[in-house]
């Protein structure tokens, strides 16, 4: 049984990763000092934990990253942006402008 794991378990996250990058994106959650730049915000930067999907376009550079031997701190501004399209301009409908940074990451969890 463990050598059919050992075989099967590999094919089974390439399959998740690939439907990730291509048609369902994944789910990121993050633990860390947000803070933004945009005309006229009144939302001042504060340490927050934000869940949220993102899309396949973000993975598959996430995913690319990662195999080329990137560290998670590599991948911040990548994920600051794909959390910013999806968080907090809801996909561009709203907040046109706005870009979130984050700092002093406590945590970073992907979910297929």
């Amino acid at each position: 049984m463990e050598a059919t794991e050992s075989q099967w378990q590999p094919q089974v996250r390439a399959q998740a990763r690939e439907r990730a990058a291509t048609s369902s994106g994944m789910m990121v959650e993050v633990t860390a000092h947000f803070g933004f730049t945009c005309t006229g915000s009144s939302d001042d930067g504060r340490e927050r934990t934000i869940t949220t999907p993102i899309s396949p376009t973000y993975v598959k550079e996430i995913l690319r990253l990662q195999e080329a031997g990137a560290t998670e701190e590599d991948l911040h501004p990548v994920v600051a942006e794909a959390i910013t399209e999806s968080y907090f301009t809801e996909w561009g409908s709203r907040a046109d402008g706005l870009r979130a940074d984050f700092t002093d990451v406590q945590s970073i969890d992907f979910q297929f």
